[in-house]
Formats: C-alpha cells, structure tokens, sequence
C-alpha cells in the first residue's frame, strides 16, 4: 500500500475507533433514539443531494438502511446507554466478523473455512470470558445489546454481498435515508416526548459536535476513505486494518473517559483479538507454511 493510502487508512482506524468515545458522550444529553435519528437526518442530507443512488433494487436499500444503520445502532446506542463501555464496545462490536461467517452459510451457502473455525472458537471464548464478567463498569444488558448490534451489523454485510459492487458512500448515504423516521417513532414511544423537549431544547456545542462527528466523521468520511481504498487495492490487503480500531477505542476510553478493563476483561479482549486475527490471516498463514514446507522438500 502506497505510503499516502496507509497514511488514509489509519486516518479512518482512528475516526471509527474514537467514534465509540463521542457516543458515549453524546449520550450524556441525547436519548440513544432520538440521537440515532439526528444523526442519520444529517448524515443523508444535504449529502444525497450530491451523492448518485446506488443502482440497486429498493427492498435491499431498505433491508440495509434497516440492519446496518438503524438495526445496529439501535441496540449499540441502547447497549451504551445502559451500562456497556465504550471500549469494550468497539471490541464487541467486531464478533459482526463471526455473524458474518454464520449468516453467510446460512444465507449464501458458504462453508467454514478451519481458521474461521478456530478463530470463532477462541473469539467465543473470549467473548463468554467478558460476559460473564460484569460489574459497575459493564451490565449484562450493555454486553448483549451490543452482540445484537454486531448480529445486525452481520445482516448488513450479507445484504451487501446480495447486492454486489455498488459505490459504498452512495449505499451509507442513501441507506442513511431509511433509519431517522423509525428512529424518530421509536424515541416518541420509548423515551417520550417530555424526554425528546429536554434534549433539543439543552441542545448546545457539545452535542452539535458530536452529531457532526457522527454524521459527517464517522459515516461520510470514514466510509468514503474505506472505499477509496477498496477500490484500489484487494479486500484481503484492506480488511486486516479494521482490527486496529477496538486497539484505538480501548485506548481512547482509557485516556479520554478513564475506562479501564478488570483482568478477565483483559483477557477476554486479547482472546477475541487473538481469534480475529486468527480469522482474517489464518488462510494467509496456512499458505505460506505449506509453500515454505513444500519448498523446503523440493
């Protein structure tokens, strides 16, 4: 990878990474509903505008405006709201990467591969480790909600492997059209209108900024610098780089919000690193060796 490409690359692992630091600060003043409206509102307008739609039927626009953003960001936003930690978060968040192995079985009739087996395995383990581990810095409801987010997330990747190659901004753009009206109606029912009239009129710089990170940071840019890079290099060559971003949302809560993970937590983290790792690269790994083996015995 090119040297200005890498340097894009690692942008975007640090936007996506710190992304979980301004939910959780944003949900200080904000009800997670009525901040996943706002912020799909500015995040499709004024951009579609600009932005061509994707050309792809309409149900699976609706299908992934309805998993990826408001599926997912429905249960994350609930998730951190009740007690799950930002860093813990964006650790959690990425057993998306199992979902997306299971579901792709089920629905596109793919096979395992033995490093995603081995690497669900150890991830799982990882994952129950943390579970089981809740105190006041992690609820049982945070930690669950946030395996549904990932599970969404999941649906979402499928729905994109459905649709083939679309431009990515012009699909987050135009899927971000789907979620702020469930969002809006989820917020009335289930925080209420007293609780939505508190938020906007305590609307100030703070949350400002953060629904522009959001919006603008989180979704536009980040998703705009990833298929950039897609576009021009192979996905195995890009993809590896996603498991820096639970590395800079550990880091960033520990610094910014004072978060800190107890041993098993620890544990349990470097586990579900290990097993993605091991997921990503393991083909990887497994070819060289029999090349090296394969060359040594010739």
């Amino acid at each position: 990878m090119a040297p200005k490409d890498l340097l894009l690359a690692l942008v975007v692992i640090v936007v996506w990474g710190m992304n979980f630091v301004v939910i959780k600060i944003g949900l200080d003043d904000i009800p997670p509903m009525l901040l996943g409206a706002l912020r799909f509102s500015l995040a499709a307008f004024p951009a579609i505008l600009f932005i061509k739609r994707p050309q792809m039927p309409l149900r699976w626009l609706l299908a992934y405006g309805g998993t990826i953003s408001l599926g997912q960001f429905a249960f994350l936003f609930s998730a951190m709201k009740v007690g799950m930690p930002a860093g813990l978060a964006s650790l959690v968040l990425q057993s998306q990467a199992f979902f997306t192995l299971f579901f792709a079985v089920l629905f596109l009739g793919e096979r395992f591969r033995a490093s995603n087996l081995v690497g669900l395995v150890i991830a799982a383990g990882g994952l129950l480790l943390i579970g089981m581990q809740g105190d006041r810095s992690m609820t049982l409801a945070g930690f669950l909600l946030t395996i549904c987010a990932a599970s969404m997330w999941a649906l979402g990747n499928i729905v994109t492997r459905k649709v083939g190659k679309v431009n990515l901004v012009g699909l987050v753009v135009w899927g971000s059209l789907i979620p702020p009206i469930p969002f809006f109606a989820l917020s009335w029912v289930l925080e209420g209108p007293e609780a939505i009239g508190g938020a906007l009129r305590g609307f100030g710089m703070d949350s400002a900024l953060v629904l522009i990170y959001l919006a603008f940071g989180a979704t536009i840019l980040g998703y705009g610098l990833w298929s950039r890079l897609l576009s021009r290099y192979p996905a195995n060559t890009v993809a590896p780089f996603s498991l820096l971003v639970p590395v800079v949302g550990l880091t960033s809560a520990a610094v910014l919000l004072d978060e800190h993970l107890g041993l098993h937590q620890a544990v349990g983290a470097l586990l579900v690193m290990l097993g993605l790792v091991i997921n990503v690269g393991g083909e990887w790994v497994v070819g060289r060796l029999r090349t090296a083996f394969g060359s040594s015995a010739v």
